[in-house]
């Protein structure tokens, strides 16, 4: 078992009113992530030691939390079958109060069905699937910073209103890239865009995309859209650029993209590539000081899912104190219409009917590096579209909790 029990700092002794509040040792929270594969650069460590850094900063603020937060991480592989047997682990032998991040949709699914079985609590912050929160949402699941309706809708519909009608996509084939696709789709279309063939499933993991290139070659539509993430996108850039679709004049749309992405590959690679990102740490002095603050103790500045699992285990621990118990109902009502602003969510509130987390979110457009002011400045922001503008409405929900409440 890959399984990392991290102590998140060790201050001193909380008082007994608390101790008596909280469910055996104190809190525990579980980082339930690709700890070695394909999304480690996104999650993984960087996830780890986040949390620890938030763990840690929140029992400093919080003297009764000194020494009652531990982190604990686990591998899965980016396998559901896999992220299910170790959630349960988590839950029931590991005592974990909530379990956050998990990249990869398909474990994610797994792992929200899980916590509800147990009715323990499960934060998202790294998968993309919109069905956490619309489809196969339930009460103990919370979706933070992105989901593929926010990527689509604010990519898809970007670029095709600025006259980009026609595209070609590929996608990934399992739970994440047939979501995005379908929400990617929908958004072109609406917009009044079209697909010159339909989209592909490619392989997962993958490492060789030309038959796929060559197809967009011969179609030779405006936009050429990947819904690969991680290292099957550093490997679809690599060879959309060793084609020649730039050349071509095939722009470049990206479903999901990183910080680490880029720097896997180098801007240049990238210019001109545009993306909706929940946050980047050029943003604004609250998002550039904690990036730095960041890559001081981790060595690498962050991605958006790093930065977003320190917010999610803050907003948690900071709810669980307004509940004054860690149990699980309580935390949930406190959590529920809970609204918020910190470095990575602007404007944000978590809705009561479907455990969305809404925020302001944003459009960039990758520059050349010789535009760069400093190492990872890789963005310019084209547009921002308000959290209000930017989520499934709740008109269109399929959320039998958000049904409900109407």
């Amino acid at each position: 078992m890959s399984n990392y029990r991290i102590a998140a700092a060790l201050l001193c002794c909380a008082p007994a009113a608390l101790a008596q509040q909280m469910s055996g040792d104190g809190i525990k929270i579980g980082i339930l992530t690709d700890m070695n594969g394909v999304y480690s650069a996104i999650s993984g460590p960087g996830s780890v030691k986040s949390a620890e850094m938030a763990a840690a900063d929140f029992m400093k603020a919080n003297k009764e939390f000194a020494g009652k937060v531990t982190v604990m991480a686990v591998d899965h592989q980016n396998k559901p079958d896999i992220a299910t047997s170790k959630a349960n682990e988590m839950f029931e032998r590991m005592d974990v109060d909530v379990i956050m991040d998990t990249v990869t949709s398909s474990c994610a699914l797994a792992i929200a069905a899980v916590a509800n079985q147990r009715n323990k609590l499960f934060i998202d912050t790294g998968a993309g699937t919109s069905e956490l929160t619309n489809e196969k949402c339930n009460k103990n699941t919370f979706h933070y910073a992105y989901d593929n309706y926010m990527l689509a809708n604010g990519t898809g519909t970007a670029i095709t209103k600025q006259g980009a009608k026609t595209w070609y996509m590929i996608y990934p084939n399992y739970a994440f890239g047939q979501n995005l696709e379908l929400q990617m789709r929908n958004a072109v279309e609406k917009a009044g865009g079209k697909l010159v063939a339909p989209s592909e499933a490619t392989p997962f993991p993958n490492t060789d995309f030309s038959s796929y290139l060559l197809k967009a070659q011969s179609l030779k539509p405006q936009v050429f859209g990947t819904m690969q993430a991680g290292a099957d996108l550093v490997n679809v850039v690599k060879q959309y650029n060793e084609f020649g679709l730039k050349k071509q004049g095939i722009a470049l749309a990206i479903g999901l993209l990183f910080e680490s992405d880029i720097r896997a590959l180098g801007q240049d690679a990238y210019e001109g590539a545009i993306a909706t990102v929940p946050w980047f740490w050029q943003l604004d002095s609250k998002a550039s000081d904690w990036a730095h603050k960041f890559e001081k103790a981790f060595g690498k500045k962050p991605s958006f899912d790093q930065a977003a699992v320190y917010s999610a285990v803050t907003t948690y621990l900071d709810a669980v104190k307004r509940a004054k118990t860690d149990e699980p109902d309580k935390v949930i009502a406190a959590l529920e219409g809970h609204k918020f602003s910190d470095f990575f969510a602007h404007d944000a509130t978590i809705r009561k009917e479907d455990h969305r987390v809404i925020l302001d979110v944003y459009q960039v457009k990758v520059k050349p590096k010789k535009e760069a002011k400093e190492d990872g400045d890789f963005y310019t922001k084209i547009n921002t579209t308000p959290a209000k503008d930017a989520f499934t409405p709740l008109s269109e929900s399929k959320c039998k909790m958000a049904q409900a409440s109407r």
